[in-house]
């Protein structure tokens, strides 16, 4: 006889688990805890098989026979329920590994940490990330489309954040990529979007051109109050043309006395090759001066509060501020364009020579080694005329 709906309700539990039969292989199992479980007995190939569809009163009495039926219609075309089941199962997890969070976790993992790339890099491709984290982050990457992603940049995009919403489709591409290799999907849907989003408007960091107002600016850098050692750190910037970064990262075994050369490691510069920086008389001065003070810490330009790691990223240009120069004047890195701009226009450099004493790119790996390359002799020669130089506009802005 089969069950009716108001029967389950007054079935007790007993010392022992007992069975209630439905029709067709559906029955209650009665468990002593009071629970109830729906089952499904079938036989497959003279074995007899059950399949649990779910605990009542979650699954009531016309959804349990609606999934016999299904279970039963999926025996006579062959298949096996308990079977299909099980690899529904594995599909789920499967389907969860292979989410686009995932799959760019396993990217920035694989492809950047393990082939050494900075932290500065690693925690970039972590804040992209947080941009799609939200909306297609627990999507299967193999499921997500172009308007699934431009949706997300587009939102980027309306903060006034054009760069970064260019730099996040760049990354999410990159993620895409390393998904199709693994066999996760079959397409770069980001590589459709480039041409969907809007030009990033250029913004070039504030640097001092004009000789005059530069002698001025490093006048006030000599006459800084503030803490010794970024008080070092803003008088050296100008003389050696690295980036802050590769700067206030330095540590003094990369310094080379006999040599007058600042090896700057493969690691900590933007192109990922050794970088090394002819250092003119007034830098090793100002080098002695600083090492006098942190010779015996592992970075050369320590933090205040802790020793151990170097001062902030911010560090130069909050003294600046203090020194009364806004950010539209002046940057930590804003002195490379100062450089560049200048040495181009005295006219006595090679624009090669120019562009290596920056660390800009070249397409012969080779010639970006430890720099005993190329236009190195011209170099030594302009990092000393530039030391020069910059004393004689402080001179004459006196």
């Amino acid at each position: 006889m089969s069950l009716k709906a108001l029967q389950i309700n007054g079935f007790s539990a007993s010392n022992s688990p007992y069975r209630k039969p439905d029709e067709k292989g559906l029955y209650l199992e009665v468990r002593p805890s009071g629970a109830k479980i729906w089952y499904f007995k079938y036989r497959l190939h003279g074995v007899e098989k059950r399949l649990s569809l779910g605990q009542w009163p979650d699954v009531g009495l016309k959804e349990a026979r609606a999934l016999r039926d299904k279970a039963r219609d999926l025996i006579r075309d062959g298949g096996d329920p308990a079977v299909e089941r099980r690899k529904k199962k594995i599909e789920a997890r499967l389907h969860a590994s292979n989410t686009f969070r995932a799959v760019a976790e396993d990217f920035i993992s694989v492809r950047l940490e393990r082939s050494g790339k900075a932290p500065a890099t690693i925690t970039k491709a972590h804040w992209f990330l947080s941009h799609l984290s939200h909306t297609v982050g627990h999507l299967p990457i193999a499921d997500i489309t172009p308007p699934d992603l431009l949706n997300v940049l587009r939102k980027v995009e309306s903060e006034g954040k054009r760069e970064t919403a260019r730099r996040t489709r760049a990354f999410a591409s990159r993620v895409f990529r390393h998904g199709a290799v693994l066999g996760l999907c079959k397409n770069d849907p980001a590589a459709l979007l480039d041409d969907a989003l809007a030009a990033p408007l250029v913004k070039h960091r504030a640097a001092v051109l004009e000789p005059r107002k530069l002698g001025v600016l490093l006048r006030a850098i000599d006459e800084f109050t503030g803490t010794e050692v970024v008080k070092l750190a803003m008088q050296i910037l100008p003389h050696v043309f690295l980036r802050p970064g590769e700067l206030r990262f330095g540590k003094w075994d990369e310094i080379d006395w006999e040599g007058a050369v600042w090896r700057v490691p493969a690691e900590r510069t933007k192109l990922r090759r050794p970088h090394s920086v002819p250092l003119s008389r007034q830098s090793l001065e100002l080098l002695r001066s600083l090492h006098e003070r942190t010779g015996q810490l592992p970075y050369m330009f320590p933090g205040q509060r802790k020793f151990t790691v170097p001062i902030c990223e911010n560090a130069i240009n909050l003294a600046f501020r203090r020194m009364g120069f806004d950010q539209d004047t002046v940057t930590a890195h804003g002195w490379r364009a100062t450089a560049s701009t200048l040495l181009n226009e005295s006219g006595l450099w090679h624009f090669d020579a120019i562009e290596r004493a920056l660390a800009h790119g070249h397409s012969n790996a080779v010639r970006g080694t430890y720099a005993r390359g190329q236009h190195w002799d011209e170099r030594v020669k302009m990092a000393q005329w530039w030391s020069d130089y910059l004393d004689g506009l402080k001179l004459s802005a006196a």
